[in-house]
C-alpha cells in the first residue's frame, strides 16, 4: 500500500510524522484519521490493514506518532493524553487546510479513549470506530504497574512496554486522572462502532460493555473474537478493517470537490501491490475488490487470484448475455447460472498436432458449465448455449488481444 509521508506541526510546534494513504485511483470521497494504541505506531500491522479496507471503499486515511512515538519528533516523558488529543486535532487541521475535513475517527487501545475525546472539537467528524479502547483512561495505569511506587517516590520512572523502555513522570498520571473519558462518551453525538475482543488480557471487554451503556445512539459493538489487544494476526485486522469499512459506509457521506476530482485517476480500472505478499487492491469507478493469492503460495487469500477474476468476467459476461437474448426474445429464463474452472494443461497442449502436421501452442483453458432455469424447450437452450459463445469477454478471449504498457 503505497502512501505519502508528510509532516505536520502540533499545538506545540513539534513536527509530527505521518502517512497519508490514498485509495488506489487517488480519488477519496472522504478522509479519516487513525489513532494508533498506547507506546505503539503507525506502522503497526492493524493500522495498516484498516486503512487498507477504508481506503478500497473511497476513504483516505491519515495514519501519524503521537509526539515522541515512531517518526514524530519530541520527547514522549513530556507526552500525555491531552497532548495526544491536541496532535489528533492537529492532524484535523492539516486535513482541512489541505484536502478534507475529517469525517471519521479510528482510535486502537488508548487511542480510541483519545478520538472520542477529540471528536468533540471536530464537527465534519460523524462516526467514531475504537477497537480496544478503555473506558477511564486512568485504566492504562494497569500497565504502568511495576513503575507505579517509583514514579509516585521520584515524580518519573523507566517502564518496560510491550518489550520498550519508556519513561513515565507523575504528570502523565496525574493527567490520565484528570481526564474524564465517561462524560464524553455520553455526549458524544457521533454514530460510534465499539470492537473489542473477549481474550484481551491489556484491555478488558468490560471496558468495551461501559463504552456502549455509556453512549448514545447509533452505537453498535462487535466481537472480535479470538484477537488479541494489537490484532497482531492478519486475519483479525483484516476482519475489523472490513467491519469499520462497511460500517462506515452508512454514515460517511461522498463529498467530491474539486481538488480531490483533480486526483482522480484517468483510467477506469485502478490496482495496486505494496512489498508485502500479494493482497491487491482493486478500484472499478467507485466499485471494489481485493485480488490475492492462495496461502500455498505466498498469499494471505483474501480475494480471488487473477485467473479467478478473469473467470468471474467471462461468467459475468455469459450469464449477461444470455439473460439480454431470453428477455428480448421473451424466453421464460428464470436464472442463469455459469459455473467456470481455469487450468493450463501445456504437456498435453505441446504433445498434440495440429492438421498440418505443426505441434499446437500452449492453450489456456476455461471449462465453463451453465445451468437455466425455467420452462424452456431443448431448441431454446441450444440456441441459448450457442448465444453464450456470443459474449464480448468470450470473443475478446479468443481474440487477438493488445495491451499498451507505458510508465505512468
Amino acid at each position: 500500500m503505497r502512501s505519502e509521508k508528510i509532516k505536520f506541526p502540533n499545538a506545540a510546534g513539534i513536527q509530527l510524522s505521518a502517512r497519508l494513504e490514498m485509495p488506489v485511483d487517488r480519488h477519496p470521497h472522504a478522509y479519516a484519521i487513525f489513532a494508533h494504541c498506547f507506546t505503539c505506531s503507525s506502522s503497526l500491522i492493524a493500522v495498516r490493514q484498516i486503512s487498507r479496507a477504508l481506503n478500497l471503499k473511497g476513504i483516505a486515511v491519515l495514519r501519524f506518532d503521537f509526539t515522541g512515538l515512531g517518526g514524530s519528533e519530541g520527547d514522549f516523558a513530556d507526552s500525555n493524553f491531552t497532548t495526544n488529543i491536541s496532535d489528533l486535532v492537529a492532524a484535523a487541521d492539516w486535513l482541512t487546510e489541505n484536502h478534507l475535513a475529517p469525517s471519521l475517527l479510528v482510535g486502537h487501545s488508548l487511542g480510541g479513549a483519545a478520538v472520542l475525546c477529540a471528536a468533540h472539537q471536530l464537527p465534519s467528524v460523524v462516526a467514531v470506530a475504537t477497537i480496544g479502547a478503555p473506558f477511564e483512561v486512568d485504566h492504562i495505569k494497569g500497565l504502568l504497574k511495576n513503575g507505579l511506587e517509583e514514579i509516585m517516590a521520584k515524580g518519573e520512572a523507566t517502564v518496560n512496554i510491550g518489550g520498550r523502555d519508556f519513561k513515565i513522570k507523575q504528570q502523565f498520571l496525574d493527567d490520565l486522572v484528570a481526564n474524564k473519558v465517561a462524560e464524553k462518551i455520553g455526549q458524544l453525538g457521533k454514530a460510534l462502532l465499539i470492537l473489542h475482543s473477549p481474550q484481551d488480557t491489556t484491555v478488558n471487554i468490560d471496558e468495551a460493555a461501559k463504552i456502549y451503556h455509556a453512549a448514545r445512539h447509533p452505537k453498535s459493538f462487535v466481537s472480535l473474537d479470538g484477537a488479541d489487544h494489537l490484532l497482531s494476526d492478519k486475519t483479525d485486522s483484516h476482519y475489523a478493517g472490513e467491519v469499520i469499512a462497511g460500517w462506515s459506509g452508512r454514515y460517511v457521506k461522498p463529498v467530491d470537490s474539486k481538488e480531490e476530482q483533480a486526483l482522480r485517476s484517468s483510467h477506469s480500472v485502478a490496482v495496486r501491490l505494496g512489498t508485502e505478499g500479494f493482497t491487491t487492491e482493486v478500484m472499478v469507478r467507485r466499485h471494489s475488490l481485493t485480488a490475492d493469492e492462495p496461502e500455498s503460495i505466498g498469499g494471505n487469500d483474501f480475494g480471488p487470484n487473477p485467473y479467478e477474476l478473469v473467470s468471474a468476467g467471462l461468467g459475468a459476461c455469459t450469464a449477461m448475455t444470455i439473460q439480454m437474448y431470453a428477455r428480448r426474445k421473451k424466453w421464460p429464463v428464470e436464472v442463469v447460472r455459469v459455473h467456470l474452472d481455469h487450468r493450463k494443461d501445456y504437456e498435453k497442449d505441446m504433445m498434440a498436432v495440429s492438421s498440418k502436421g505443426e505441434p499446437k501452442q500452449k492453450v489456456d483453458h476455461f471449462d465453463r458449465v451453465i445451468e437455466f432455469e425455467g420452462d424452456l424447450s431443448e431448441e431454446q437452450v441450444r440456441r441459448l448455449l450457442e448465444i453464450a459463445d456470443r459474449c464480448p469477454v468470450h470473443r475478446t478471449l479468443h481474440g487477438e488481444v493488445v495491451v499498451n504498457t507505458e510508465l505512468g
